[in-house]
């Protein structure tokens, strides 16, 4: 076996194998250095703080692809300004490698403006500083949406709610100052449905009950008849009805005489007019019932009597005498004036006896 191993034609063939295999792996690496450029390395410019525009220039002339990447909005820098690169400036890096680009924005993301029509003015401005927008000046409108925000301005032009505006944007907002009073009402007797109703809302008033004399509703149709008249003073948002056909007010003569009798209130001028007097009643209030007072009793005076203290004699004991007072008879009575009364009567006095 050892001997069949050395045969000549066995090592010819083992040389060839190793030769073919050596080749094959030369090849390999031939090709993989000429496909990935073996070798061959291209540094990466240094284009930070260049101009996106200027720095595609670069990388376009050096070999390099690039991605572009926008970064938030930074006002410090100027727009489409490169912030960063990847790999670093300086590296080294193969024909061909794509290098990302950080750039500023032209300016702040833009948000969806929110829907905050008709909303009440505080809940409106607290939620538009929420998403990023800024309240310039408040601009109050007359209308019967009292502190409800109305419209939202962006340089001067109406913003619907959806659309998008750059984030930090100053907007203008216009909020209702409430209803105005004693507008004069408009005339739009002649004119078709579809022009009163641009008249009424302009001159701040709501379209109320449009009857149509042929029971369509057709906005072609000529107004013959509104309530109120045209001239009366209301307050804004008040309602206007209105009375609408395809014939002329000319022609409905007899109609517009029936409608003033229902809403136009006739004032009889041949009687005399009327005169009224102001009267000033002062206000009554009843007062709580108090019973009279009893007559009140006089009481007579009575006058005490005065007593002695006798002196004390040696040999034996003595009355003491007393002043006597003369009796009157019949008791003082109370006079009803101021005449002159009666003496009352004295009681006598009483003895004391001084052992």
């Amino acid at each position: 076996m050892l001997k069949s191993l050395f045969n000549w034609k066995v090592l010819v063939n083992l040389v060839v194998a190793i030769g073919v295999f050596v080749g094959l792996v030369w090849l390999t690496f031939r090709w993989l250095e000429y496909h990935t450029n073996h070798g061959q390395e291209i540094p990466v410019p240094n284009v930070v703080n260049k101009s996106v525009h200027d720095a595609v220039k670069i990388l376009d002339d050096t070999g390099l692809e690039y991605e572009v990447d926008s970064a938030n909005y930074d006002p410090k820098y100027r727009p489409f300004q490169v912030l960063q690169i990847y790999p670093a400036p300086g590296s080294r890096v193969k024909d061909g490698r794509t290098v990302r680009l950080k750039v500023n924005p032209r300016t702040w993301a833009q948000i969806a403006v929110p829907d905050v029509i008709n909303k009440y003015s505080g809940l409106a401005f607290q939620r538009l500083d929420q998403v990023g927008l800024k309240i310039g000046d408040t601009i109050y409108e007359p209308s019967i949406q009292k502190d409800a925000l109305l419209r939202i301005l962006y340089k001067g032009n109406a913003v619907n709610p959806g659309a998008r505006l750059p984030r930090f944007s100053v907007i203008d907002v216009v909020v209702g100052s409430g209803p105005m009073r004693n507008i004069s009402i408009p005339n739009v007797v002649g004119l078709s449905v579809k022009e009163a109703r641009a008249v009424i809302a302009k001159n701040m008033f709501e379209v109320g009950l449009v009857e149509y004399e042929d029971g369509g509703k057709d906005e072609s149709d000529i107004i013959y008849y509104q309530d109120p008249a045209s001239g009366d003073v209301r307050d804004q948002g008040m309602q206007i009805d209105l009375w609408a056909s395809k014939k002329t007010p000319a022609e409905l003569r007899a109609k517009v005489e029936q409608l003033n009798s229902i809403y136009r209130m006739k004032v009889d001028t041949s009687l005399p007019p009327v005169r009224y007097e102001e009267v000033h009643n002062e206000p009554s209030y009843d007062a709580p019932v108090v019973p009279a007072p009893a007559p009140r009793r006089e009481t007579p005076k009575v006058e005490t009597p005065k007593t002695e203290t006798p002196k004390p004699a040696s040999t034996g004991t003595e009355k003491p005498k007393a002043t006597s007072t003369p009796a009157t008879g019949n008791a003082a009575k109370p006079a009803a004036s101021t005449s002159t009364q009666q003496p009352a009567q004295k009681p006598k006095a009483k003895k004391v006896v001084v052992e």
